[in-house]
Order: C-alpha cells, then sequence, then structure tokens
C-alpha cells in the first residue's frame, strides 16, 4: 500500500443490483446516455500536447490567484508574482484532479448500485469520462508544469471519503452530480473564460461538456426517489448535503502554493485574512463575484429541481450566505 500522502483505502459495502430487465424504462437517462458516446473524446488525440506552456506568463487570470490584490502579494516583483501564479494554478489543478479520480471511483460504485440499465448504462460512461478527466488533467499537470501534483486537501478528502463509504446511491449522487459537479461546472466555465494558457482552455471546454452532462444525470434520476424516501433517509440525505455543501463551497485555502514561494507562516496568515476581507467587499474581483452567484443559482435551482429544497435545507443554506430565492431567476 503506497504512503498516506498518495493513496488511502476507505471501507465501503453496498449491495449491487443485477438488473436483467433490458427495455429502455427511462428515456431520458437513456437519450443522455446516447449524448455520452456521441459526445465521447480521447484525450491522447484530440488534444494539442505539442502546444508549449508559457509559465514565465502564467497559467490562471492573475485575479483568480488567493490574495490577489492584498498588501503581501502588492509587495512580490513580477516575476515573483508570476511564479505564484503557476504555483497557485496548480494546486487548483490538482485539486480538480483528485476530484475526478474521486468522481472515477464513485461511478464505478454507482454502476452496481442504480436501478436499472439506463441508468447504469450511463454511469458507465461517465466512469470513462471521469477517468479522461484524470487522464488529461494529470498530463497537463505532469509534462507542461515540472510535475507540480499537489496533495488533496481535507475537504475534499472528507467529502469523497464519505460519498465513498455511503452504501446508499442516492446519497453518492447527490454529492456527486448534483453538488460537486455543480462547483466543477462553475470553476471549469470560468477557467474557460479566462484562463491565460490557451492549451488549458481548450482541455477546460472539453471536460465542461462532460461535466454539464454528468449533472444533468442527477436531475433526471433523483426526483422520484426522493418523493420515495422514508423520513429517516431523507433526514439523512439532508444532513449529508448540508456537510457536503460546506465542504463544496466555503472554500480551500493554498497555503503550500504560498509555501513553495518560501512564504512565512505570519505573511500568509495576513493574505489568508485580507482574503476574507476582499471577498466582502465592493472591489471583489466582477468575475468571482458571477462565479460565486452562478454556483449559488445553480446549486438552488438544482436543488429545487430534484425535491430536496425544503425548509430544513433551506433554512441551513441561508445561513450559508446562499440566497434561496435564485431558484426563480435560474
Amino acid at each position: 500500500m503506497p504512503s498516506n500522502s498518495i493513496a488511502h483505502r476507505i471501507p465501503t459495502s453496498f449491495d449491487t443490483t443485477f438488473q436483467r430487465y433490458y427495455a429502455v424504462e427511462a428515456p431520458d437517462l437513456r437519450r443522455l446516455y446516447e449524448n455520452a458516446k456521441r459526445d465521447q473524446w480521447n484525450a491522447s488525440t484530440d488534444v494539442d500536447w505539442t502546444s508549449n506552456v508559457d509559465l514565465e506568463r502564467g497559467i490562471f487570470a492573475d485575479e483568480l490567484v488567493d490574495g490577489h490584490g492584498t498588501p503581501t502579494l502588492d509587495r512580490l516583483e513580477p516575476r515573483e508574482f508570476q511564479r505564484l501564479n503557476v504555483e497557485f494554478s496548480c494546486w487548483r489543478l490538482s485539486q480538480l484532479l483528485h476530484g475526478e479520480e474521486g468522481a472515477m471511483l464513485a461511478c464505478s460504485q454507482l454502476v452496481d448500485m442504480v436501478p436499472g440499465n439506463d441508468a447504469k448504462f450511463f454511469q458507465a460512461t461517465q466512469v470513462v469520462d471521469e477517468a479522461r478527466h484524470a487522464e488529461v488533467l494529470s498530463r497537463y499537470l505532469l509534462e507542461k508544469c515540472d510535475g507540480k501534483i499537489y496533495p488533496m486537501t481535507g475537504n475534499i478528502k472528507k467529502l469523497f471519503d464519505y460519498i465513498l463509504g455511503n452504501g446508499k446511491w442516492f446519497i453518492k449522487t447527490v454529492g456527486l452530480q448534483l453538488l460537486a459537479e455543480t462547483f466543477a461546472v462553475s470553476l471549469f466555465r470560468m477557467l474557460v473564460e479566462t484562463a491565460k494558457d490557451p492549451l488549458l482552455r481548450g482541455i477546460c471546454k472539453r471536460i465542461l461538456a462532460d461535466e454539464s452532462r454528468h449533472m444533468g444525470f442527477s436531475i433526471l434520476s433523483l426526483p422520484d426517489e426522493i418523493r420515495g424516501l422514508n423520513a429517516g433517509d431523507l433526514h439523512e440525505l439532508e444532513d449529508f448535503t448540508r456537510e457536503a455543501l460546506v465542504l463544496v463551497m466555503t472554500g480551500q485555502f493554498p497555503r503550500e502554493a504560498y509555501e513553495a514561494m518560501g512564504m512565512s507562516a505570519a505573511d500568509i496568515e495576513a493574505i489568508r485574512q485580507a482574503r476574507k476581507e476582499i471577498a466582502l467587499g465592493s472591489e471583489y474581483a466582477l468575475f468571482r463575484k458571477l462565479f460565486r452567484r452562478e454556483m449559488h443559482q445553480t446549486v438552488v435551482s438544482n436543488m429545487q429541481k430534484v425535491g430536496l429544497l425544503n425548509d430544513r435545507t433551506s433554512a441551513f443554506m441561508r445561513e450559508m450566505g446562499i440566497n434561496t430565492t435564485l431558484a426563480a431567476a435560474a
């Protein structure tokens, strides 16, 4: 077994449904499966890996670097800031990479667990999609960014430990396709619009098309299941949704990227505090405000569509600063 820094075991137990009814039962899911087959792409041949990445220019838009505009980062020389841009970009891409790996494992479980072959067929395509995403992101980091792959954050580990360890398919689907994919869709869309590196923009555009389809699986598969839950299962799902929202949406601080730059603990803490203040102020970058609003609106709308937006979930979402009236505008 490799060290815990690169691998860990997650105890799990779930029932496998061996479905032997093969006629189409869920036409919408079967259509999603057909779309998935139609839209497959090959990370080895459909991405131009001969493209050079100019690391001296940076990878992400400068405004996406946590702490951009703080006094501590403003003191950096332009060349130092571009080095930080690369470190931060690699840190963020590493977290997306770990999420894609976790999604691949979760979807492989869902192939066993979901009831009905229309859902199973689609989940089989999502396993392939998530493997391709992990392949393309890891290749970008290994070949274009000098192999800078950062460890998984505690938030991501905790979320996927729960998703992978839970024995109920609807909880896995809410955690992965409804919530985590919502964040991924918003982030990949922002990277398509703002990334400095053309190769990364093209990769993110391809991933985004897949992620939107994955999010659609939850919208199609969950409503009937959630309507039929008993009080205990619904309460468990609501509790998990609250925890998952906190893990996905409260943000993660790229301490390791600053440490790689040789910054002191005092400077890193100053950036952390200033980052919170900037996020509350009017000078907060417009496209990050739009990202946050889009993500909140999509989460609220999707929870409403699947029947998970109720008095209890709305209350704790409002406590997190999420406007639960956004669904009407979606």
